[in-house]
Formats: structure tokens, C-alpha cells, sequence
């Protein structure tokens, strides 16, 4: 069985590791800080001490990083992936970067016979707990083959969408949808309580029809318990909306709802929201409106 490696075991890279492990892969795993890193070894996984370390031991290396530099800075730096690796390694990112970035990295792997697929995900905490994420796949379709058994053990979609770089311009598309969706759920919320009427009666009204999404199931309940606890971190957010504008920029690409959404998202920083949840921006909405969705 092919052996793998994990590096970055936050949020939903724990969750996602942990899976592949679960799956009877060989893990090796790294992270910056040990908690997690015990928490694994103690399920069965193997600790490496540095980026390098892990390819030199695996055969597929897997990266779930915060942003494109930390995900240039573990392939490419100093005792980074690239320093550890072997030809016919495959190098596999779960990160949401820059499409640039992902090419650029695919391009300086490809010097050392390493295939790099861009593979970012949806379906935040509870699918990478539950194995059920949606993947995107950028690059060779003969390394997405041999990756596949993993992936499977990751999530319930696989699409290879393109050559390197293709599956970060997924995620940012996906990334389009999610933010205008929690906007939008959020404005329709406030709009109905501060037009005098119950909203959770009217979600309950509309979900059924053309406004149906995975937004309007999932995220209500949640907010209607007071809870906006992260399953995405605001923060996260707003970073990809900002890879989304600087993309869009790259291509001459006009996205102005999203430019708009951005600013929301924002707000939310500015405000100390960026730990909370994405669904969470229907505060700023609130503190705009004057009122409170459980007022």
C-alpha cells in the first residue's frame, strides 16, 4: 500500500489525515504546533520533524496550509518537500491557493520527476470529518490515478478539472457561490426580521422552492441556537475572496459582487468576527440593519 504523508493538521487537515490513516494508509505526519501531531501518532500515524523529512519517507505527500507563501515556504524553503523528495513522488495540496502559485510549484516539482496535483476541497469541517469533501483536481491525470484510493478516503467527489492549476480556479468559483450565498442568507434573515416577520418561519417557507441551497438547509439552525462557532473561519473567507479579486485581476475578469461580498467579510475582521464562522458576516448585517436575528 501506498505510503502518505500529511502536513498541516488544522481545522480540517487533522479531520482529513486522520481518515487516510483510518483507510490503513502508512501516515506520516507534521505539523507546526504538537498537539495534533501526538493526537495522530497516538492513532497509529508516524511523526517526521520537518517538510523534508515526510517526502523522503512517503510515496504520495499531502500540504493543508492557511495561504499560498506558507504553502510556497513547505514545498520550496528550507528543509521543505522539495529538498526531501524522490523522482515519481507525488505532491498533492489540500490548500486554497493562488492558481499562479499552484502552477508555479507544479513547474519547480516537475524538475525533480515529482507530479504535483493542486486538489483543494469543500465541504468544511463536518465533511472532512465525515469523509464526504468535494475535490478538485488540477494536473496529470496518471498521478490523479494512482492518488484516487486516498482521495477516497477523503471525500465522496473527485473531479479532475484540468492541467496544474485548474483546481484552484474550482475552488475559487466555489468560493465565488459560498460568499454570495452566506451574504444572501444573511441579508434575507435580517430583512425579514426587521421587516416584522419571523425568519425562521419564512426560511422554512422558502428552502423548498428556487431558493434552495446547502447554505439555506445547513447554516439557519445553527445561527437560530446562537451559534456561529467555525465549521470555516471568516478569516479563511476573506482570504480566498482576496485570491479570487487577485486572480480576477490577472485575467481582467469582472467580478463585482464579489468585490462586494469581500467587503463584508472584511468588516467582519475589523469588527473581531474572523474566528467565527462564514455564516457568521450576517452579523455585520445585523449591526448595519440595527437588529438582531434572535432579537
Amino acid at each position: 500500500m501506498l505510503k502518505v504523508g500529511y502536513i498541516g493538521l488544522g481545522l480540517m487537515g487533522k479531520s482529513i489525515a486522520r481518515n487516510i490513516l483510518k483507510a490503513g494508509f502508512p501516515l506520516v505526519v507534521h505539523n507546526r504546533s504538537q498537539a495534533a501531531v501526538d493526537e495522530l501518532v497516538a492513532e497509529g500515524a508516524a511523526r517526521a520533524n520537518s517538510p523534508k523529512e515526510v517526502a523522503e519517507q512517503v510515496d504520495i505527500v499531502f500540504t493543508n496550509l492557511p495561504d499560498s507563501p506558507d504553502v510556497e515556504e513547505v514545498v520550496l524553503g528550507e528543509n521543505g518537500i522539495m529538498e526531501g523528495a524522490h523522482e515519481g513522488l507525488i505532491y498533492v495540496d489540500n490548500s486554497t491557493i493562488k492558481p499562479a502559485s499552484a502552477r508555479r510549484i507544479a513547474e519547480r516539482l516537475a524538475e525533480k520527476g515529482v507530479y504535483a496535483l493542486d486538489a483543494p476541497v469543500s465541504g468544511g469541517d463536518i465533511g472532512a470529518r465525515d469523509g464526504t469533501l468535494t475535490i478538485m483536481v488540477g494536473g496529470d491525470a496518471s498521478a490523479l490515478e494512482k492518488v484516487m484510493p486516498a482521495f477516497k478516503a477523503m471525500g465522496k467527489t473527485v473531479t479532475h478539472v484540468g492541467e496544474a492549476g485548474a483546481g484552484q480556479v474550482a475552488k475559487a468559483a466555489n468560493q465565488i457561490m459560498v460568499a454570495a450565498q452566506m451574504v444572501a442568507m444573511g441579508e434575507l434573515l435580517v430583512f425579514s426580521k426587521k421587516a416584522g416577520v419571523d425568519p425562521r418561519k419564512v426560511v422554512e417557507a422558502i428552502k423548498g422552492g428556487a431558493a434552495q441551497c446547502w447554505t439555506l438547509d445547513v447554516k439557519p439552525p445553527r445561527l437560530f441556537n446562537g451559534n456561529r462557532e467555525p465549521g470555516f473561519k471568516a478569516y479563511m473567507q476573506l482570504k480566498d475572496l482576496k485570491i479570487i479579486l487577485d486572480t480576477a485581476r490577472e485575467y481582467d475578469i469582472p467580478v463585482s459582487s464579489t468585490a462586494e461580498n469581500t467587503k463584508l467579510f472584511q468588516q467582519m475582521i475589523e469588527l473581531g468576527m474572523g474566528e467565527l464562522d462564514n455564516s457568521a458576516v450576517v452579523g455585520v448585517i445585523e449591526k448595519m440593519a440595527g437588529v438582531g436575528i434572535l432579537d
